[in-house]
């Protein structure tokens, strides 16, 4: 990647005079490099451009360039890039839009060994190597922005050079037509100029790469904050079971985060907002906090706020309330939140004093202050400096409990408030801003990204035929409990296969091939004696046909929860697996949680207790708890199943009958590819 960011030349074709258009800022932006590489400016009209001498075309410079940028009308590019490969040009920045066969030009440019960023790309910026390939100003810093759309970048850009943080790398990637988005993040891994990340993309293609570039950068101490919008349902609507139907994209982006150690956020300006407190505060250890206010209404807000971005607002420690006491010898009861009650009017040394009470309980892990701090000196200009003091207080404060102080102020740019971030302070201007960003702050300390457990001790499982019964053999030979039965497949060997079988009633009678029986009434339940069975086998036969029919022992036991556990590939992500509320209402209630796949055991378990169902399964109302241990076992077996590199595309067992004498699978799905192209067929 060193020719995009760092080239030893570059040539502009389409380099112009004229401000409004791109050529000019691209000129203006390679020349600003000149003392670093070699600049060719080509345009046939023009004799200079911004007081630099041009070449007419690419034949007549003096060497072949390391980078070739392009902004010239789409329709011409195709025949400039063919001369420039001929010449042996490597690597291509192509900002013009709108070029015709876009997808056959790629294909040209990777098929001679070159690289390509681009089409439709808004250029791309390196501060620390003084490269700047783009319309507009951009101010050096530490956050890198990787981005398929380029005004949303430039957005990104802006706010961040308005908050004093600044832009270490821009590259707008466009359609990933060839240099994809997981390669420039693993430059960006010894990059000495980034400390963090911000990710837009439409496509997540080649999810895997994308997920291990996220966990590097996490190694080395960057974090990553993802955008994403517009994500397509149409797999959903696809899907066969019900897996794939509950399993959203958004839903998969976020398990590759977390897989990642990654965060996903939802505005540029949550971006910048997190990045500022990355860049200047200690990470938060937990989730309990002590908030400080300047009044009792700012103090119940921020504890509200606090609870809904899911921080703890705890009972203090009898010990630190006695000396905060100490400090505000006027105030009734102190408790969290603690109300100043106008202390600070009265002495502003009283906010220092509080905090480090504060700050020195070990069972607080961050602390909020809300209100009129930063707004003294701007409403009163005497008190500047006593307010200025105050933050350096703060500051050492912070400093020697290495933990972090959160401030929203009522000023938006007092000089205190510029103070509060030199001092490693971050302040906001919402109390909603405040509390979000130290609750991602404190999600991303706890998550620190997946090991992904080992595959070796089970490998690939191919399901040998389609339907229930070949279903269950998978998950059996996977390890998953299922009842005893026996397969029928014709109606005369009923009573034959019955008198050799040893199952005992209560029987169920299941038809093998529907993918949810329910639905066709290709289940019957609870069948009490042979006469029963045989009834429900010819009432089945008669309305769907001979084929292939399951007859199970059912299941008697009592305090039984039933759960969704399946498993599919993700387009792009590739292996994901799902739990969820099962039985027939699973897509009513929609109560679901994934991760990318294989999981761990505390993995799965941890999975479980996302769900909203969790409390039937630890012993809801007095009811004795679930065996959940062997519930964990079926989600590792299902998630090593989608991930074993086998014909499987979608599984899923609904339900899973849990009790407190283990899991069982009574109904399970196995859709492999040939079975899915059938289906095409089918519908075609």
């Amino acid at each position: 990647m060193d020719q995009f960011f760092d080239p030893g030349s570059v040539a502009v074709i389409g380099a112009s005079n004229d401000p409004a258009k791109w050529g000019f800022w691209l000129a203006a932006g390679a020349l600003r490099g000149a003392s670093r590489r070699q600049v060719f400016l080509i345009n046939s009209r023009a004799a200079s451009i911004q007081g630099e001498p041009t070449y007419s075309s690419l034949g007549d410079l003096p060497v072949v360039p390391e980078l070739l940028v392009i902004s010239i009308p789409g329709p011409a590019v195709g025949a400039v890039v063919d001369e420039a490969l001929a010449a042996g040009v490597r690597a291509f920045l192509i900002i013009s839009a709108r070029v015709p066969h876009a997808g056959d030009l790629a294909a040209r440019i990777t098929a001679a060994g070159a690289r390509l960023i681009g089409p439709s790309s808004l250029g791309l910026v390196d501060s620390g190597n003084e490269l700047l390939l783009a319309w507009g100003h951009f101010t050096p810093g530490s956050l890198a922005v990787v981005t398929q759309s380029g005004q949303l970048g430039t957005e990104i850009a802006t706010l961040s050079a308005r908050s004093g943080l600044g832009i270490s790398r821009f590259a707008s990637i466009g359609g990933q037509s060839d240099v994809r988005a997981a390669e420039i993040l693993e430059t960006l891994v010894d990059d000495a100029d980034t400390a963090q990340v911000v990710l837009y993309l439409e496509s997540f293609t080649g999810g895997p790469a994308l997920v291990q570039a996220m966990k590097r950068l996490r190694a080395a101490g960057k974090p990553v904050m993802i955008l994403t919008t517009g994500m397509s349902s149409a797999g959903q609507r696809l899907a066969k079971s019900h897996t794939g139907a509950l399993t959203s994209a958004i839903d998969t982006v976020d398990a590759a985060c977390r897989a990642a150690g990654a965060l996903r956020l939802s505005t540029p300006s949550e971006v910048v907002e997190l990045a500022g407190f990355f860049a200047t505060s200690w990470l938060p250890k937990a989730r309990s906090i002590a908030i400080i206010s300047d009044s009792g209404g700012q103090g119940a807000i921020a504890a509200d706020m606090a609870e809904q971005h899911g921080l703890r607002v705890e009972v203090l420690d009898p010990a630190t309330r006695t000396r905060v006491e100490h400090h505000l010898p006027d105030a009734g009861h102190i408790d969290n939140p603690i109300d100043l009650d106008g202390a600070g009017e009265a002495d502003l040394s009283v906010y220092a004093s509080v905090v480090k009470e504060l700050l020195a309980d070990s069972g607080v892990d961050a602390v909020v202050l809300s209100g009129y701090f930063g707004c003294y000196g701007e409403d009163v200009p005497d008190l500047v400096e006593a307010e200025l003091a105050e933050v350096e207080e703060l500051g050492r404060a912070v400093a020697a409990h290495r933990k972090p102080l959160v401030v929203h102020s009522m000023s938006a740019d007092s000089r205190a408030v510029a103070a509060l971030w030199e001092q490693s302070i971050p302040s906001y201007t919402s109390i909603d801003a405040a509390m979000r960003v130290l609750a991602r702050a404190g999600f991303y300390a706890a998550h620190s990204g997946r090991i992904t457990p080992s595959l070796e001790d089970s490998g690939p499982v191919t399901p040998w035929g389609t339907g229930y019964a070949a279903a269950r053999s998978t998950i059996m030979a996977a390890g998953v409990p299922v009842p005893d039965a026996v397969t029928v497949t014709r109606s005369e060997d009923l009573a034959e296969v019955l008198d050799t079988s040893g199952l005992t009633p209560p029987f169920v009678l299941k038809a093998g091939w529907p993918a949810h029986k329910t639905e066709v009434g290709g289940i019957a339940l609870g069948l009490p004696d042979r006469a029963a069975l045989e009834a429900a086998h010819t009432d089945m036969v008669t309305r769907l046909g001979e084929g292939e029919y399951i007859v199970e022992e059912m299941d008697r036991r009592e305090h039984v929860v039933e759960i969704l556990v399946g498993g599919r590939r993700d387009e792009n992500f590739g292996p994901i697996v799902m739990v969820g509320v099962g039985g027939t209402e699973t897509e009513l209630y929609g109560d679901t949680w994934l991760e990318l796949a294989p999981v761990s055991q505390a993995e799965a378990l941890d999975m479980l207790s996302r769900l909203k169902c969790f409390s039937l399964l630890t012993g809801w109302r007095g009811r004795p708890a679930a065996d959940v241990e062997e519930l964990a076992d079926v989600v590792v077996a299902v998630s090593r199943l989608i991930a074993a590199g086998n014909d499987i595309d979608e599984i899923e067992i609904n339900p899973v009958r849990v009790s407190p004498e283990g899991a069982m699978a009574v109904d399970a799905l196995v859709i492999t590819s040939d079975r899915a192209e059938a289906d095409k067929d089918d519908e075609e």
